[in-house]
């Protein structure tokens, strides 16, 4: 049975949907993966997030650097629960988030942080975006790779499993809820050769090969901007942590995103050797920019262009650049990242 919290929730949000009076369809592109919707009410927030210690602040549940004094990146939102069976345990069901299909699912929870998860590949606007459902009590039964799922099916059961020794706490049982862009179809040979001692039990779905976008912005964003939202223009405008240069021209996620790549005449005339790319604070590369070789200096493979240092200190997690002798440069995450993305 739905408890009375979920259905004030619903109803709330509904109410805010129909008072903008756009259409529910053209509203919400991505709709709330829980009856959890207290993220549209106002000071809601505490109901919303999960935070990671009973005295810590709800936005240590959010999307960004606030974990470990904000030195280490959380790619999702670590949705609460809103109701429970007789022994605490979190009963909520999780939705697709969006039309879609069903690309993994790992019913392992040892093999993974994110224990048992979802992942659900989605074209929005031409766009592929992935969105991944984690600690998840169990995946719907009879669920298959290659099923087609619709917003707001029922796809499994919140939970609270993770590979962690100490497991989640039934007070902060959640669903970790990301919007992801792939970054590359050949991860699994390239983990292979970066990582040779390690294992992969996820294949292309291993969480490294997965790049996040903030879930609530672009919920907050939808919501207010209704049928004008376009998550295209959200991608391109995300804020630039730096700016590369790779001297690659053939690597998968050009070829999967080629929406984000712009126009130059120049490299259309002479030929393109490289590209220029933006990337945010998380390692999202959000435009790129083709360069002929009369616009590339040395011969580097990777090249650090400019530096947003403003938004370096303000998010630093990712520990994608590092400062030598008064001067920005790549990390080794930074050229790892890039490898990744290029290979």
């Amino acid at each position: 049975m739905i408890s009375s919290a979920i259905r004030r929730a619903a109803a709330f949000a509904l109410a805010l949907l129909l008072f903008s009076g756009a259409p529910l369809a053209a509203q919400e592109p991505f709709q709330f993966p829980t009856p959890n919707h207290f993220l549209f009410v106002p000071g809601g927030e505490a109901k919303f997030f999960a935070p990671t210690e009973p005295d810590k602040p709800w936005t240590s549940g959010g999307f960004g650097c606030v974990r470990d004094y904000r030195q280490r990146m959380h790619e999702g939102l670590d949705i609460l629960h809103l109701q429970t069976d007789r022994r605490g345990e979190p009963t909520d069901p999780v939705m697709a988030t969006a039309d879609g299909t069903v690309v993994y699912f790992n019913t392992r929870p040892s093999l993974s942080n994110y224990g048992n998860y979802i992942v659900v590949r989605h074209v929005i606007e031409g766009l592929e975006i992935y969105s991944l459902y984690g600690h998840l009590s169990r995946v719907r039964p009879g669920l298959r790779i290659g099923e087609a799922v619709r917003a707001g099916e029922v796809i499994a059961t919140m939970g609270r499993t993770a590979n962690t020794a100490e497991g989640i706490a039934k007070w902060r049982a959640h669903v970790h809820f990301s919007l992801n862009l792939l970054i590359n179809d050949r991860f699994a040979t390239w983990f292979k050769k970066a990582f040779p001692h390690e294992p992969n039990d996820h294949g292309e779905w291993n969480g490294l090969n997965l790049r996040g976008l903030d879930p609530r912005e672009i919920l907050l964003k939808e919501h207010s901007q209704g049928a004008r939202f376009n998550l295209l223009n959200f991608i391109r405008g995300q804020t630039e942590l730096c700016r590369v240069l790779v001297r690659a021209t053939n690597f998968p996620f050009l070829k999967r995103y080629p929406m984000l790549a712009l126009k130059n005449p120049v490299a259309e005339k002479q030929g393109v050797v490289g590209y220029e790319i933006a990337l945010n604070f998380n390692g999202v590369p959000f435009v790129l920019m083709p360069r002929a070789a009369s616009e590339i200096k040395g011969r580097a493979k990777f090249q650090l262009l400019s530096v947003n240092e403003a938004e370096e200190r303000a998010n630093p997690c990712r520990h994608l650049l590092v400062r030598r002798r008064g001067h920005w440069d790549l990390s080794y995450t930074g050229l790892r990242e890039l490898e990744l993305l290029t290979y």
